[in-house]
């Protein structure tokens, strides 16, 4: 169970994330948004990222081989990685209507590969 919790964890930490890093740029689509000085929109994303890594450090902690969970420290990563692409694809396909291109999936063929890689080979 430990490891369906780390990945449920890294799934909502990467949601917060994602808003962080990449809300206000559709927000700034807001006139009354554009108005905000940088350190506001900075402040902004922080305290959006701190609900980030309120989830993605116990995510780790408990996904963690040395804390009972299944994942050694590149499992984790790698899981990191194609949670993290994956939460991004689906907010740029709805914040942004991204068109999905085909080297877009290609490359998520290769991070299917990684994880085949860091998962199949022990």
């Amino acid at each position: 169970m430990n490891g369906f919790y780390a990945i449920v964890l890294l799934v909502f930490s990467n949601i917060f994330m994602t808003f962080a890093w990449y809300g206000h740029l559709k927000l700034g689509e807001l006139t009354w948004f554009q108005k905000w000085p940088m350190i506001a929109v900075i402040a902004l994303s922080w305290g959006i990222a701190f609900f980030e890594y309120c989830l993605q450090v116990p995510a780790n902690r408990i996904g963690f081989v040395g804390h009972g969970g299944p994942f050694d420290l590149m499992q984790l990563k790698i899981l990191q990685e194609v949670i993290t692409l994956v939460v991004f694809v689906v907010f740029s396909v709805i914040a942004f209507q991204m068109q999905i291109k085909w080297n877009h999936i290609v490359a998520a063929l290769c991070l299917v590969a990684a994880v085949y890689f860091v998962f199949g080979f022990k």
